[in-house]
C-alpha cells in the first residue's frame, strides 16, 4: 500500500495527472477508468493543458467513466458523460468508439451493465483506475453496505449526495436520480488503482479506509487489500491518520 500525501493542490493533480499520461505513454492501447467529481475536475482539465503544450498519441487508448447518474439526459450538466466529456475526452481528441459510459437511460440497465462489463473485458481489461473517495467511504455508487463481491448494477443515490448534485446542477425536481456503477468486484479487478482524497471533510472516511477493518460498512476500505493501489491525499485529507 502507497500513500502519497500532496503539498499543495497543484502538486496534488500534477501527480494525479501524470499517472493518467504516464499509463498511456507506457501503454497507447491502455484501458483507464475515471471518475467524476470535485475531486477529480482539475486533475482532468490539467491533462488536458498538458497534451496541448506536448501532445502524445491518444488514437488507441480507452477511457470510460466509472459510474453515472440515472434518470437524466446524457447531456445534462450533472452527467457523468456531459463532465468527462467537458474535462478531459475532448480536450484529447478521444474517438467516441473510445469513450465507453453506462447509460443514463434504459430499459435494461441489468443487461447494458453487463454489456458495460463485456466491452472493457473485451479491451483487455482496466489497467489504470482513478477513483475518487466519498464522505461516507463509498466509491462511484457503490455506497455503505453495498456487496464487496457485486458486478455493475443500479443503486439508490445516497440522500445528501443527491441533495449536493441537485443543488449544483439544478436537475428537474420531479426526477428521481439514481446511479449505475461498477461494483466493488469489477473495481478490484483494475490491474492499477489510484485513490485520490483530499479536503478535510474527506478525512475521517480517509482514516476509515486506511487504518480500519475491511468491512462493507466503508466500501473503499477494500482497497487495503488490492495489489497495486495507490492513495493520494492532501494535507487536510490525511489530517487523522495516525502515521504521514
Amino acid at each position: 500500500m502507497k500513500i502519497t500525501i500532496a503539498k499543495s493542490e497543484k502538486e496534488f493533480d500534477c501527480i494525479a495527472a501524470w499517472q493518467i499520461i504516464g499509463e498511456i505513454l507506457n501503454k497507447p492501447e491502455a484501458v483507464i477508468g475515471l471518475s467524476t467529481g470535485r475531486t477529480t475536475g482539475n486533475l482532468h482539465r490539467m491533462v488536458g493543458e498538458i497534451y496541448s503544450c506536448y501532445p502524445f498519441n491518444t488514437s488507441a487508448v480507452t477511457f470510460f467513466g466509472l459510474d453515472e447518474v440515472v434518470n437524466v439526459p446524457r447531456e445534462y450538466a450533472g452527467a457523468c458523460y456531459t463532465m468527462l466529456k467537458t474535462e478531459i475526452i475532448d480536450a484529447l481528441g478521444i474517438k467516441d468508439e473510445n469513450f465507453l459510459m453506462l447509460p443514463t437511460v434504459s430499459d435494461d440497465f441489468g443487461k447494458a451493465c453487463r454489456a458495460f462489463q463485456e466491452e472493457i473485458a473485451k479491451r483487455g481489461g482496466i489497467d489504470l483506475l482513478i477513483l475518487g473517495l466519498g464522505e461516507n467511504g463509498h466509491l462511484g455508487f457503490n455506497q455503505p453496505h453495498s456487496p464487496l463481491g457485486g458486478d455493475a448494477w443500479v443503486t439508490k443515490m445516497n440522500p445528501e449526495l443527491e441533495e449536493r448534485i441537485r443543488r449544483e446542477t439544478h436537475p428537474p425536481p420531479e426526477k428521481e436520480l439514481g446511479g449505475v456503477t461498477l461494483g466493488i468486484k469489477n473495481i478490484m479487478q483494475a490491474r492499477r488503482i489510484v485513490l485520490v482524497a483530499k479536503g478535510s471533510n474527506k478525512a475521517e472516511a480517509v482514516k476509515q479506509m486506511l487504518e480500519g477493518p475491511v468491512t462493507s460498512d466503508v466500501p473503499a476500505s477494500v482497497l487495503q487489500l488490492h495489489p497495486d493501489c495507490e492513495f493520494l491525499l492532501d494535507v487536510a485529507s490525511a489530517a487523522k491518520l495516525s502515521e504521514k
